[in-house]
């Protein structure tokens, strides 16, 4: 067509929107379109073609164009046309797209001239570039001219009948407003070629105008996608030496996460929940200790097996002084009920330790069977280590089995052990306090004598609960509670508080309730023996004794409770250290050191970087957004760069237009504007109407419009 300018910027247009919808999205730019608009016969159809290049619109009498008309060019290597309400059907000769659109409009409108507002959609594919042209009939509107006139000739019906092509008519145009003496003076402002370039300006000026905002959009999308492009990058999937660099890289990265979670290093602190090493850490001074105190001995029954034992030990004869073997029996009997809680601690960190491990694969879903085979490997290790811990708790078990050392330093001896009044329970020392919150009405602070409760401001003590002879129960769950209760109550049968038998406390989870078990036993406070159901009566009663049997049981009971405090004293020290040697220390080791070659020992190391599907998708869709994106930006930068924005013409002076319209008359439900000051020029929408240039007798009379007598006053005749 001759523009070269407008052919570039919709060549850039095309490469932003295929950037577009590369990434799924659609280009913004909200072009303007480019309505033709005029009166019946004033040439609509005939300047509609000039710009495509072919004749393909209905030509006759009267109102022809009678449905509007939205056409798309697409750039293509082939010419030919679609219609929307055609799909499929291609038209390589435009005379049969001039009889679709006359059958289209009949079979809508009927063949009585009706009208309607339904538009008919045509794509004509040529290699001219893409944008769009709608081309509504509005008759008898007159539109408010705002960017000045651009006169254009057009085929006259004898031209058109003469089968004048579309380049021989804008040969004729150029030379019509070179010779002619009232337009040679505008000529350069005048035809299609120069109306093509003022359009061709409005659609750039408002391209760079919404540029900037487009920028920053595509901007912060690219940002976005940086990094994970950046990593997906270094993964080709083709490439087997990335392949095994990738994998060297992410079996670094699982055991340094490993290491952080349970050490509790790195500069990411987790405020939502607690870490493996945290959780280990309260196995270690909450729940084991408290699993200790969970099967402390009860009294009564302690008390008839030391006398059951110093009467086996006597035999027929009576005793005259309390026997040593006696206190072994029930020491070593108690010593082997503390497997239980051991063997218990271990399970727990062992169970935290795989929870731990399967945090840390879950950074690896996206190669699966890496995932699967890691955790595998890892979790067989941490198995084999578990068998080996627990049989150094036993055995350290049986070493304090095999040797009851009476001549130990914090040991009482029987000369002390029989001065000694009888001890229930052991108190921790004065320093020892506290503070939970469970209400949101009170808080309580843990001293080693009572439990103080205190205001919602923790100023005002409002009440203290002495900690003598205080037990803590568990009580069942209510079937629509979510609170874990737990009470403490007075083994005397006395109030506790005020007028309540017993204190109820609840918290939201069962470590809390644990925490609180806990601190209590820590301050004396013991969990309540549970008595199994059919037990014989006979055995819960009390047993009565001689004088000497009652002082060599109570005696023994003194010596029991002081070597039983070393070896839970030696056993809560001696569980962490184990566990962190065999268990905990190991596994960090064998991550570092021989995790990377057994995964290649274990098959081929390259089908373990097999990406999922779902993530070869994901690659896939980011590397290519983030392509799309950059591809886009560049674009943009091209068309600020390569395109010239001019500034509109100034508005026109259009009052004559309204004086010699009065006249006109109007159809139904449309007005002719008011006279008012012409406005800014706006980019959108564009719309123009041809007025035709005057006749002259020395020009040949088949170039002329089809409206030869409405020419501006500003034109000399």
């Amino acid at each position: 067509m001759g523009n070269r300018g407008m052919e570039e910027l919709i060549s850039l247009v095309n490469r932003l929107q295929d950037a577009f919808s590369a990434i799924g999205q659609t280009c913004d730019l909200d072009l303007p379109q480019i309505a033709v608009v005029g009166g019946q016969s004033a040439g609509k159809s005939s300047v509609l073609e000039n710009f495509v290049g072919r004749d393909f619109l209905p030509r006759g009498s009267g109102i022809v164009t009678r449905r509007p008309l939205v056409l798309q060019l697409i750039s293509s290597t082939s010419e030919h046309a679609e219609f929307l309400h055609c799909k499929g059907k291609k038209f390589t000769d435009f005379d049969d797209v001039r009889r679709e659109i006359e059958a289209e409009t009949d079979r809508v409108t009927g063949t009585n001239k009706g009208i309607s507002s339904i538009p008919i959609n045509l794509r004509i594919c040529s290699p001219n570039g893409t944008i769009n042209f709608p081309l509504y009939s509005i008759y008898f509107c007159l539109p408010v001219v705002t960017t000045g006139y651009v006169g254009v000739v057009n085929r006259s019906q004898k031209d058109i009948e003469g089968k004048k092509d579309i380049s021989a008519a804008l040969a004729a145009e150029k030379r019509f407003f070179k010779s002619h003496p009232a337009y040679r003076h505008m000529a350069d402002c005048m035809g299609t070629l120069y109306l093509q370039r003022l359009l061709n300006q409005q659609l750039t000026n408002h391209i760079r105008d919404t540029l900037p905002a487009l920028r920053s959009r595509l901007q912060g999308q690219l940002l976005s996608l940086d990094k994970e492009a950046e990593e997906y990058k270094c993964l080709n999937p083709d490439d087997p030496s990335r392949k095994t660099k990738a994998l060297m890289q992410l079996i670094q990265h699982f055991g340094l996460d490993f290491e952080k979670r349970i050490e509790g290093s790195g500069d990411q602190v987790d405020t939502v929940e607690l870490s493996g090493g945290a959780k280990i850490n309260r196995i270690f001074h909450e729940r084991f200790p408290f699993e200790l105190v969970k099967m402390e001995f009860d009294e009564k029954e302690l008390r008839r097996e030391i006398s059951y034992a110093i009467k086996n030990i006597h035999g027929i004869r009576t005793g005259l002084f309390t026997p040593d073997m006696a206190f072994e029996a029930i020491v070593k009997k108690q010593i082997v009920k503390l497997k239980v809680p051991c063997l218990k601690c271990v399970d727990m960190v062992i169970q935290e330790l795989i929870n731990t491990v399967q945090q840390c694969t879950n950074k690896l879903e996206s190669f699966p069977k890496l995932r699967e085979e890691t955790e595998r490997i890892v979790t067989t290790h941490i198995r084999e280590r578990e068998s080996q811990a627990k049989d150094q708790v036993l055995l350290s078990l049986e070493i304090q089995l095999s040797y009851i050392n009476t001549n130990h330093e914090d040991f009482i001896g029987f000369a002390n052990a029989q001065q000694k009044t009888n001890q229930t329970s052991k108190k921790p020392s004065a320093g020892n306090q506290v503070s939970h919150s469970l209400l949101s009405l009170c808080a309580f602070l843990l001293e080693f004598e009572s439990l103080r409760r205190f205001s919602s401001d923790e100023k005002e003590k409002k009440y203290m609960l002495p900690l003598d002879n205080l037990k803590v129960r568990d009580i069942e769950k209510g079937f629509m509670s979510s609170k874990h209760v737990f009470a403490i109550f007075n083994t005397e049968q006395r109030n506790v508080y005020k007028d309540y038998r017993h204190l109820e406390l609840a918290c939201d989870t069962q470590d809390e309730v644990d925490s609180w078990k806990a601190s209590l036993l820590r301050a004396g406070v013991y969990p309540e023996k549970t008595t199994v159901d059919g037990e014989d009566s006979a055995q819960v009663e009390s047993f009565s004794m001689d004088p000497q049997l009652e002082r060599q049981v109570e005696t023994i009971r003194n010596l029991v409770d002081s070597y039983m405090s070393i070896i839970y004293k030696s056993i809560r020290d001696l569980m962490p250290k184990t566990i962190m040697h065999l268990v905990i220390n190991n596994v960090e080791e064998f991550i570092h050191s021989e995790l990377l070659a057994q995964l290649y020992s274990s098959g081929d190391q390259y089908s373990l970087m097999d990406e999922s599907p779902e993530q070869a998708l994901r690659r896939e869709e980011v590397l290519r957004t983030h392509t799309a994106l950059k591809e886009a930006l560049n674009i943009i930068t091209d068309i600020s760069t390569s395109t010239i924005s001019t500034p509109l013409p100034p508005p026109v002076d259009n009052s004559w237009l309204h004086s010699g319209s009065l006249h006109r008359r109007s159809p139904p439900g449309y007005s002719v504007p008011k006279k008012h000051p012409a406005p800014p020029a706006p980019s959108l929408p564009i719309r123009l109407e041809a007025p035709a240039p005057p006749v002259s007798n020395s020009i040949d009379t088949t170039n002329t419009t089809s409206r030869p007598k409405r020419i501006p006053p500003s034109v000399p005749r």
